[in-house]
């Protein structure tokens, strides 16, 4: 069968440049565009950086969770860049704003999974790398700023916005973002993203465990990532949940990271009554890696949500499949059609790049201006320096919690509500949703945090 290359995204118009060597430039009164060095930098020296990581984690073999284990590594193993910059899903923000776009409930399904297999283009496009760890009440915020251009998949619905008042096909779009370091023991961070003209929005709790193997690192969800959580307002506000699969770093013998994904995870609507089941293929040992996904899209009932494997599927029920590389070309197949048609062909993009407040109007624990000196540090070469800053931001941090415990005090985060909450879904704090108004008004006045974590 020839796949049918219609309404995929990756187009002339919206593919993007890769970022050169030199990818922002700081300035003290106006914001940047930025992306982060993960996706550019050099990697001459990375060898000598994974023996030096390899011999670090040998000292966690059997360890359940490293990600949870106090240790510091030195600065010379980071990468210049925040945990919380670092860790965002919006890579590619034209796919996320069109979520909403089709009148039809399998349209905006497909539209979810090509924002899904675009959040990861870090991975894809850059090398893994450890960003430093977040600190208590460290927080980070940016927009990105895109057209509207991406077509429905599957039925018809004009790009407007959310009130359907306004056209915003081919009009450049603000997408806000905010997260929150609001827990340290487990560290669990807290996110937001909204797009008020386009009446859609993302939040959910990040938090990885990993363990080391011997030879890779499996990372899976800790027990407060319950996955993305998406709301489309204009759509009688349906609710999209993206689960998030097992991911293995690999290559640290070979000096080279590679990222693979073998296991299989779900997103599900309940007022659309669809679900997907998406597995990744693990490759056999003597296999060169293929990077595989497979999927379907099938009509279910939330009250009865038992079909968790692709072929406990009933055939009556399915929808669409999916099939493809997640680091290439993704394809659906609607039911009844015979040629696949193309999702996203992911090679022309490149993530798209943030932009972040002005120096002077960021806070202490703002991440860019918290890390400020560890990154000049790192960047300039003095590492000694750099591991000497972060121990004693690290220190401070330690203090401030000895402190509370004494006090009797616990900590609150500022822009949520609650640092921790059982079904994963966040709220807003009233300074959070202020935080959020003025990232969509280009006002990023902020008054400085009443209580610091570090």
């Amino acid at each position: 069968m020839t796949p049918t290359p219609t309404k995929s995204l990756a187009t002339k118009d919206t593919a993007s440049p890769a970022p050169s060597s030199r990818s922002s430039v700081e300035t003290a009164d106006a914001p940047t565009s930025s992306i982060p060095t993960a996706y550019v930098s050099d990697k001459a020296d990375d060898s000598s950086k994974l023996r030096t990581f390899l011999s670090i984690l040998r000292k966690f073999i059997g360890v359940a969770d490293i990600a949870s284990v106090r240790f510091s590594l030195p600065a010379q193993l980071l990468e210049p860049t925040p945990n919380l910059e670092y860790w965002n899903y919006l890579d590619r923000p034209e796919t996320f704003i069109s979520i909403g776009d089709s009148d039809d409930a399998l349209g905006r399904m497909l539209a979810v999974l090509r924002f899904w297999f675009t959040k990861d283009l870090k991975y894809v496009k850059g090398k893994p790398c450890k960003p430093y760890n977040s600190a208590l009440g460290e927080f980070f915020r940016c927009n990105w700023e895109v057209e509207d251009s991406s077509p429905s998949i599957v039925g018809d619905g004009p790009k407007v916005s959310a009130t359907g008042e306004v056209s915003t096909e081919h009009k450049t779009v603000r997408v806000s973002y905010i997260t929150e370091q609001t827990s340290h023991h487990p560290p669990v961070s807290a996110f937001w993203v909204d797009c008020p003209v386009k009446g859609i929005s993302a939040y959910g709790f990040d938090q990885l465990s990993a363990k080391f193997t011997g030879t890779s690192v499996r990372v899976i969800p800790g027990a407060h990532n319950l996955g993305i959580f998406i709301n489309l307002q204009h759509r009688n506000n349906e609710e999209y949940r993206l689960t998030h699969p097992a991911a293995y770093l690999a290559g640290m013998l070979r000096g080279s990271l590679s990222i693979t994904v073998a296991d299989t995870c779900y997103v599900t609507c309940p007022k659309s009554r669809i679900k997907v089941i998406l597995h990744y293929l693990e490759e056999g040992w003597l296999g060169k890696t293929q990077n595989r996904v497979l999927g379907v899209v099938f009509s279910y009932d939330p009250e009865i949500d038992n079909k968790f494997k692709i072929k406990d599927v009933p055939e009556k029920d399915v929808l669409a499949r999916i099939e493809g590389c997640w680091q290439d070309k993704i394809y659906y197949t609607p039911k009844d059609a015979k040629d696949p048609q193309l999702l996203i062909d992911l090679n022309p993009l490149w993530p798209i790049p943030k932009v972040i407040p002005p120096e002077n109007q960021q806070l202490s624990n703002e991440s860019r201006r918290f890390w400020r000196g560890v990154t000049e540090a790192i960047l300039n070469k003095q590492y000694g320096q750099a591991t000497k800053l972060k121990q004693e931001l690290e220190e401070r941090q330690r203090e401030k919690a000895t402190a509370r415990k004494d006090q009797g005090s616990e900590w609150r985060s500022r822009f949520f509500t609650e640092t921790l909450v059982p079904n994963g879904k966040p709220n807003l704090s009233e300074d959070g949703r202020r935080a959020l108004k003025g990232l969509q008004e280009g006002d990023y006045h902020l008054e400085e945090s009443a209580i610091m974590g570090a």
